[in-house]
């Protein structure tokens, strides 16, 4: 399977960006899926995961309330919607695979996680 991340650019601070993840090869329903984001300088960090049926979500404490991730397993995709955004929030983000097969599980963890996209920048100026 690859994944394809897309629906990055540049915003002021304030507005709002849709990233998706698009799979192919195969499809990514029966497993979680997350977002990362790598800052100039900084390490990878994880932003939010979603588990295989979409009905458990988990967040970063600092895009709580302000980020949404989603899936439609119909269209073998993910998602997540940023509002608010901060300068701060300005990386390049990736989507990510959990190892796991429909495990009720929902981790944050980068090790948890096999298969990565590409990643799509996001630039929030202030």
């Amino acid at each position: 399977v690859q994944l394809q991340a897309s629906g990055g650019g540049l915003v002021q601070a304030g507005g709002s960006l849709r990233l998706s993840c698009a799979a192919s090869g195969r499809t990514v329903n029966n497993y979680g899926m997350g977002w990362f984001r790598q800052a100039p300088g900084k390490e990878r960090q994880f932003v939010a995961a979603i588990n295989w049926n979409g009905i458990s979500t988990l967040y970063v404490d600092s895009v709580k309330g302000r980020f949404t991730i989603s899936r439609d397993n119909a269209k073998n995709m993910v998602f997540l919607q940023m509002n608010s955004l901060k300068p701060e929030d300005t990386a390049v983000y990736y989507c990510a695979t959990d190892k796991l097969f429909r495990t009720t599980r929902i981790v944050r963890g980068e090790s948890e996680y096999h298969i990565w996209g590409q990643g799509t920048q996001v630039t929030v100026s202030s």
